[in-house]
């Protein structure tokens, strides 16, 4: 199974992982380690996927499914149903672990510099625009840790040389946030390349996050390794774990 493993200076106690298209058993334009069971792939190579991915990590209990709605809300593993509405989760128990899916979004995953929390949040544009990030640490704070004591890694996303978005996108972040049009450079077919990355840090940092990690992995550009919507349409999914140890 081919795995991304976070470049992130996280405390031992933590765990984290980013798939790729390698290892599973769909086919088609799911192969082959498509974990997302809302895309129309078929259901029993989904569950396959997921059985082996859990293997794989050596999971103990089945992690945290959440159903992404590009919102803001964020659900706590301690207290929330299964497969929860949300496109965030946090934790504090050891062994349960946060996940979110994606093809194009931004996934991040958040630790503190204790070891005592984790969080994984799904940020597409509209999350992200919505403040799901500043939800998630909003979340985490409220648990008992600062947000200057926040670790966050950003892990496969469309890179902003193949995200091509027109002015309603960049309307909607700036109307809350004259910064963000640090994120949106002019293309030469008066549309905007938006650098999801780029806007995610500021988010972060305004939260009071100072130590963001990478970022640098572009979905679309690897067709080999990763799904992506924005190249392909229909497709695969792929996850962003995180989780504590003993």
């Amino acid at each position: 199974m081919d795995l991304v493993a976070p470049d992130w200076p996280a405390p031992p106690r933590v765990h984290a992982v980013a798939t790729t298209r390698g290892g599973g058993v769909s086919s088609g334009v799911y192969r082959s380690l498509n974990l997302g069971d809302h895309v129309g792939d078929d259901p029993d190579a989904v569950a396959e996927n997921r059985r082996r991915l859990a293997a794989a990590l050596g999971l103990a209990s089945r992690p945290r499914w959440l159903r992404q709605v590009h919102g803001t809300a964020v659900a706590d593993a301690a207290t929330a149903a299964s497969d929860p509405e949300a496109d965030a989760m946090i934790a504090a128990a050891a062994g349960t672990a946060c996940v979110v899916l994606t093809a194009d979004c931004l996934p991040v995953l958040f630790c503190d510099v204790a070891g005592s929390r984790v969080a994984a949040a799904h940020a597409g544009w509209r999350g992200l625009a919505g403040g799901v990030l500043e939800a998630t640490v909003a979340a985490l704070v409220a648990s008992g840790v600062r947000a200057g004591d926040l670790l966050a890694w950003i892990g496969p996303a469309i890179g902003a040389a193949a995200y091509e978005v027109g002015d309603d996108v960049r309307s909607a972040f700036l109307a809350n946030d004259p910064q963000a049009a640090a994120g949106f450079t002019a293309n030469a077919r008066g549309r905007w390349q938006l650098d999801l990355p780029g806007l995610a840090r500021l988010r972060l940092a305004a939260a009071g996050v100072r130590q963001v990690h990478g970022g640098n992995l572009c979905t679309h550009a690897d067709p080999q390794r990763f799904f992506s919507h924005r190249r392909d349409g229909n497709c695969g999914r792929q996850a962003s774990l995180v989780w504590l140890g003993p």
